[in-house]
């Protein structure tokens, strides 16, 4: 069993035994996110660490997208759970890039890639994505290519 995921189950237990309903309802959610994952496709596999973190990602960034929505419908107590929630989930994430760390990331890439120009932004997204990796959300990327490249 991948490392990560053998840590969801261990901290689901801590959470069941401490009676947290939030961490314990968050943790069961990404558990069966990873074994839909594993038993999607053709045959079932064991999800290694790193897809194991793509889905806790995938997962985050619906959290987040959900809380924007009740917020946008006004109902504060609905998106406040979705955020609590993915504050749960954060604790299994790697730290987010700091903006000046992206920025640095970015300018490399360009420079990298002798980008110029807007019509080169899907150059320089292959080279920053692998070295982003989960460390930052990809409209925050996205958002400063397009700005370097202007």
């Amino acid at each position: 069993m991948a490392e990560l995921k053998a840590r969801l189950h261990a901290d689901l237990t801590t959470a069941m035994k401490a009676r947290d309903e939030l961490t314990t309802a968050t943790l069961r959610m990404v558990l069966a996110a990873v074994t839909t994952e594993e038993v999607a496709g053709k045959t079932a596999r064991e999800l290694s660490d790193d897809e194991v973190q793509k889905v806790l990602a995938r997962e985050g960034k619906k959290r987040r997208e959900a809380a924007e929505a009740f917020d946008a419908a006004h109902r504060t107590e609905l998106a406040a759970r979705e955020r609590a929630e993915g504050g749960v989930l954060e604790r299994y994430l790697p730290a987010q890039l700091g903006d000046d760390e992206l920025v640095e990331l970015v300018r490399a890439a360009v420079a990298e890639t002798g980008a110029s120009g807007p019509q080169a932004m899907g150059s320089v997204m292959k080279v920053v994505q692998p070295r982003v990796a989960g460390r930052a959300d990809g409209r925050r990327v996205s958002d400063e290519v397009r700005r370097q490249l202007a």
